[in-house]
């Protein structure tokens, strides 16, 4: 198995390219030097130095990943690939200068050899890439075993094409070659005769392992994930740019030349590809690149196809050949009319297939919105917000996952849930409420900025519906309590008056009118039923007094809400400082007495658990709210600790208007009690900002040990 080099060296990386940048430079003289005519000349052919070319490009294509931390050994591949081409066209510039009619350099044994021979390794070492691409390591499990035995089939098949003797074609070109060369010098005669038989059988093999190594990338592929999937598409596009490439050149283009620019893409282009793959796979976008490749081959191959259909019509209707500029108007008049409509319809085909409607945001979120619209119940918006999501992205599983404000958890899945899945969170204002799953695989699970901006935008809509459904049962919940508190408050009124003073009075009357009928017969009988009537009377104005106080304090009237808790603080001797603006008549009465009770629960806690020194009271109007904060210098509340049933009243008394309450405890110890009471109606998100001018206060009066510090430290349960 292929291991990763532990260091990089950039000497390596350097001497890779140079050395075949020196090799063409050598072939480019060899190809300058050699005559016009001459036995090299015939028997090579071509020049040498644009295969050369194809070998010093793929060498600085090897460099950058020689020099980053990964694929090293994918790169001295890549960088071997390239010697191994530049080697390629230097024999064959070396054949055209070194044979002549009169002159043979040394060593040409060898570079025929080389160049017809052992040239059989090139498809094997571009097998070898394929099977390692993209991290220089085979596939793990089965597929890895496999690989291996196809690259060991191949180097095998590869070794016996080398000794079996020349095909008869080979062979007669090779005659032309001056007899002091050896054509054939690594043959196994005793092969002789059986070279027909023989050798269609190796090259079969040899295929059968190319097309394994084919198969096993697809199967890297559909393994692959996240950046290893884009990796992947970066050779499925190059693969995609060469076949439309060969069926333009191979239909249309016919010029001098192109033999040349078809090996340079077949070989560069891959390797520039599977560089940018391992170097930088997010230089672009590939999904799109991919999408817009696979439009602009199809939509070649379509006109291709279109014109020459078109053109044999019109020779068959014509009975004549087509002159040039009757072939040019024909391919003119059918690009016009064919290339607007289908590549509009291709591409909009080729995104859907492969990316679903993530494309066109607007209709996607169009189409949900106007699905919400139709839908109250929460369960069937969540799956409209699923099914919406699988549409615009083509996956075929999605779960959505909310939290509700009472602790359950509404779930909906669309699809069939697969092996390995990814979670993304689902936050509402700042705050996670659920959880969308998705497939982990496959070529639509892989997200880009706008891609991530669209699902964002689709998540939003589950969340706001779900929100929108448990604020719409939250307030029908309300209601009945406010309904289930009203008539239990009343019939309390009712039991007291009824139980209470009801009967108390009736009893007053009954004395009273005894008192009245023994007056003349009984004074001092009648007036000591008089004084036990006037300390009767006495109580019963005191329970009135505590049904007045149980519907709103009296000292709220009497003295203000300052003054009110001040009075609450003196009773129960907590040392407390006020500061406060002129309130008298700018408070709503709810305000007021929620600002009243959580003031006066604070400062009960201050005087049971806190073991305070001093206290202080703040309010503050900030935003068309009331800011109460209540301050200490005591122990603090325990991180661990639950909050208890003076704590929860406290919060409960800022939501029912609207507000929020915290309790915090400064890291210098103490606590800190700030609640905030819109004096509106508002949403109940509302929140406080941080800090505030109550902070700034506190922090300025109560400070050095003398004073409190005002600013929130840890969390109070």
């Amino acid at each position: 198995m292929l291991q990763e080099q532990g260091s990089r060296s950039p000497a390596a990386a350097i001497a890779v390219p140079v050395a075949c940048s020196v090799l063409f430079a050598l072939a480019v003289v060899l190809d300058a030097a050699a005559p016009e005519t001459g036995a090299g000349v015939r028997y090579a052919g071509d020049p040498g130095w644009p295969f050369a070319l194809n070998g010093v490009i793929l060498g600085f294509l090897a460099a950058p990943i020689l020099l980053g931390r990964e694929a090293r050994i994918f790169g001295w591949l890549l960088g071997l690939l390239g010697l191994f081409w530049v080697l390629d066209g230097l024999a064959q510039s070396y054949i055209r200068a070194g044979i002549t009619d009169d002159r043979l350099w040394p060593g040409m044994t060898f570079s025929v050899w080389f160049l017809e021979r052992f040239g059989v390794f090139l498809p094997i070492s571009i097998m070898v890439l394929l099977l390692v691409f993209p991290n220089g390591r085979f596939l793990p499990g089965a597929a890895g075993v496999i690989g291996r035995t196809a690259l060991v089939v191949s180097v095998s098949c590869g070794l016996v094409i080398l000794v079996m003797p020349l095909e008869q074609e080979l062979a007669a070109n090779m005659r032309m070659l001056p007899p002091e060369i050896n054509v054939d010098p690594v043959t196994i005669n005793s092969l002789a005769g059986s070279e027909d038989t023989l050798r269609p059988v190796v090259l079969g093999i040899l295929l059968a392992a190319f097309a394994t190594a084919l198969a096993l990338v697809v199967v890297r592929y559909l393994r692959s994930e996240g950046i290893s999937r884009d990796r992947m598409r970066w050779l499925a596009w190059s693969v995609v740019v060469i076949a439309a490439y060969e069926a333009v050149t191979a239909f249309v283009v016919e010029v001098e030349g192109t033999d040349y620019a078809s090996i340079i893409v077949a070989m560069v282009l891959p390797g520039a590809a599977m560089t940018v793959a391992v170097v930088r796979p997010q230089l672009v976008p590939i999904e799109d690149l991919l999408g817009r490749t696979l439009v602009l081959a199809v939509l070649l191959l379509v006109l291709i196809g279109a014109d020459a259909a078109l053109l044999t019509v019109l020779t068959l209707v014509l009975d004549d050949d087509l002159t040039q500029a009757q072939v040019v108007a024909v391919v003119l008049i059918v690009a016009v009319v064919l290339y607007g409509p289908l590549r509009q319809r291709l591409s909009a085909a080729v995104r859907r297939r492969m990316l679903g409607e993530r494309g066109n945001r607007y209709d996607a979120l169009a189409g949900l919105s106007s699905t919400l619209e139709n839908t109250d119940d929460a369960g069937e918006q969540l799956a409209a917000v699923a099914r919406a999501v699988a549409a615009a992205f083509r996956v075929r599983f999605v779960s959505l996952e909310v939290d509700r404000s009472n602790g359950e958890r509404m779930v909906t899945t669309h699809g069939e849930r697969p092996a390995d899945v990814r979670t993304l969170p689902i936050t509402y204002r700042g705050s996670d409420v659920g959880r969308l799953v998705l497939p982990a695989k496959g070529i639509r699970s892989r997200l880009t900025a706008r891609d991530e901006e669209l699902l964002g935008d689709l998540v939003r809509q589950a969340a706001t519906a779900v929100r929108t459904s448990q604020l719409a049962e939250e307030v029908q919940h309300s209601r009945e309590r406010l309904v289930t508190a009203r008539e239990e408050e009343r019939r309390r009124i009712r039991r007291d008056l009824h139980d209470g003073l009801g009967p108390a009075l009736s009893g007053m009357v009954f004395q009273l009118e005894a008192a009245r009928l023994q007056v003349d017969t009984d004074p001092d009988r009648a007036r000591s039923q008089i004084e036990d009537v006037s300390q009767h009377v006495q109580g019963v104005v005191a329970d009135v007094r505590r049904l007045v106080h149980d519907l709103r304090p009296p000292a709220l009237d009497d003295r203000g809400l300052s003054g009110a808790i001040q009075q609450q603080a003196d009773r129960l001797d907590v040392p407390l400082t006020v500061v406060a603006p002129e309130l008298d008549g700018r408070l709503p009465a709810a305000v007021e007495v929620a600002a009243y009770r959580i003031a006066s629960e604070a400062l009960t806690n201050v005087a049971r658990h806190a073991r305070a020194s001093r206290a202080m009271l703040t309010l503050a109007l900030v935003d068309d709210a009331l800011v109460v904060e209540v301050a200490d210098d005591g122990v603090g509340i325990d991180h661990d600790r639950q909050a208890g049933v003076g704590l929860v009243s406290v919060r409960e008394r800022a939501a029912e208007l609207g507000g929020r309450a915290d309790v915090t405890c400064p890291e210098g110890g103490g606590t800190v009690v700030r609640a905030r009471l819109p004096l509106r109606p508002t949403p109940r998100s509302s929140s406080p900002p941080p800090g505030g001018p109550t902070s700034e206060v506190n922090r300025e009066l109560l400070s050095s040990g003398e004073q409190l510090r005002g600013d929130p430290g840890r969390s109070a349960s």
